[in-house]
């Protein structure tokens, strides 16, 4: 037996040997794209730079398998198939899987979840930032229990932070960045009980930005900083009744407050001034409906731009905060939509920053309970009818595959949801069965994907999602690791000699 040591390089060229002289499938194009791709794998280093700026980008809800969905939507919108189709995060070298559930819950909300990426533990479902010693709701145990946020320590290093969502700013992927609450849902003062200590959500906003922890934040939910009796530009009143306005207080604090895409457009940021941008009365549009407000990728690039000024660097985190509410709400194209407009976003970050300084992470907080059905020949649309495979070709034969029932059903659909096939009856009981669907009513963009389970609305799940990372120390990312990891991958990436 000889030991033989051989380089990377070595390998590499004797497996290039062996693949042109002895197999037959060598002139296969998937057998050199793949001969690629371990050249490619190969020639990949660790970067331990110390990195100068952190970007965590999540897409709400987006699990491996709605990402998979959003794949092939992208690479059908492109004009293939689509599940050969490449997102620009996919491209990046490290990859993990992430366990995803609460210290409470096996299916986890995105309150413990986002908390456990920005303070590095995980909390119970419906808290935020606060230790899981402490009940959900309990002010006064609470006020004690807070942990630090990335934000707040990457700001005692000099950087700049920023955070955007498409949903409210106050909500709690987006709060996770900034506040401490026992209980998510107190955005503004009307949801605290009488005499709790802890501030709402928005004033604790407000509070970060005086600070200077937080320079600019983008989203939706004016409501929660304008008091009952003012309307805001839309003509929707606000929620406080505190009689206070966040917006004023804001704004007399010296920062920039704009609400629409002309101002936001307009606006100079980069100047030291924080800036809050509140597109919404709540979260702010799906992209499929989208008017008068900017996109994701238009306030990354703006973001980016802005808090590049600052020679010591920055953390943003970004959020596609309605991939998941489409979700809920059995509507796959809105799903769809959201999430390619989260793939260009990051695309941008990748165009604006350099990854020998910059740590770019792309998760999810959770997944839904989305499925697949059956034998879908390629180029099935992801939003239409499962087709039949074609035995003489690679793409489908146009031809519905038809379940036991002899009807057609769609490509993806949700074990529960709005979309149930269940309906209730006269006596409380639920009774019925699948109608028939023709391809033009499933991609119909308000179409609800059939269900099983009925329920208002769709729910998560509990699986796992994935982690993509480029830059300083994206490499320790890999296996399958706990959520809160991920807050540890980042600080040490910040703090690295």
């Amino acid at each position: 037996m000889k030991n033989v040591l051989l380089s990377g390089a070595a390998l590499l060229s004797m497996t290039s040997v062996l693949a042109a002289q002895d197999l037959p499938q060598a002139t296969s194009p998937w057998f050199t794209a793949a001969q690629a791709t371990i050249a490619e794998r190969l020639a990949v280093q660790p970067n331990t730079n110390r990195a100068k700026n952190v970007i965590l980008f999540t897409a709400d809800g987006n699990g491996v398998g709605t990402n998979y969905a959003i794949r092939l939507f992208s690479g059908q919108l492109a004009g293939g198939l689509g599940d050969d189709y490449v997102q620009p995060f996919e491209t990046f070298p490290n990859v993990a899987l992430v366990k995803t559930y609460s210290s409470n819950g096996q299916t986890p909300d995105s309150a413990p979840t986002a908390a456990a990426m920005n303070t590095g533990i995980k909390t119970k479902n419906g808290m935020i930032n606060v230790l899981d010693t402490v009940n959900v709701g309990d002010c006064a145990a609470g006020a004690t229990a807070g942990v630090k946020t990335f934000a707040e320590i990457v700001s005692d290093m000099g950087k700049s932070v920023g955070v955007i969502s498409t949903a409210r700013i106050t909500h709690a992927t987006p709060a996770a960045v900034y506040a401490r609450s026992v209980n998510r849902d107190w955005e503004d003062n009307t949801g605290l009980p009488e005499g709790c200590t802890q501030k709402d959500i928005a004033d604790q906003l407000i509070d970060q930005m005086k600070a200077g922890v937080i320079d600019i934040a983008l989203g939706g939910g004016r409501q929660h900083f304008l008091p009952v009796g003012v309307t805001d530009v839309e003509g929707k009143e606000g929620k406080r009744t505190d009689s206070r306005n966040l917006v004023d207080e804001a704004t007399a604090a010296g920062g920039s407050v704009v609400f629409g895409a002309d101002d936001f457009a307009a606006l100079t940021m980069g100047n030291n001034a924080p800036v809050l941008g509140l597109f919404e009365a709540s979260h702010m549009q799906y992209e499929h409906d989208r008017a008068g407000e900017p996109s994701l990728a238009e306030m990354t690039e703006a973001t980016i731009k802005a808090l590049s000024g600052n020679e010591n660097g920055f953390y943003l985190s970004i959020e596609a905060g309605r991939v998941d509410h489409a979700n809920h709400a059995g509507n796959l194209h809105r799903v769809l939509v959201d999430g390619k407009a989260f793939a260009d976003a990051i695309a941008k970050a990748m165009e604006l920053t350099n990854a020998e300084d910059t740590l770019i992470i792309v998760t999810a907080d959770h997944e839904h309970a989305i499925s697949f059905n059956g034998y879908c020949g390629r180029g099935s649309k992801i939003t239409g009818l499962c087709m039949l495979e074609n035995e003489q070709g690679v793409e489908h034969t146009g031809e519905p595959a038809l379940a036991a029932d002899g009807k057609p059903y769609t490509v993806a659909g949700y074990l529960n949801g709005a979309g149930s096939v269940l309906v209730e009856q006269a006596d409380k009981t639920f009774a019925g069965s699948r109608p028939d669907l023709t391809e033009e009513q499933a991609i119909d963009p308000d179409y609800l994907q059939q269900a099983l389970i009925p329920m208002s609305s769709e729910t998560h799940s509990g699986e796992d999602v994935a982690v993509f990372a480029r830059g300083p120390f994206a490499h320790l990312f890999g296996g399958v690791i706990e959520q809160n990891v991920i807050f540890h991958v980042m600080n040490h990436a910040v703090s690295a000699q």
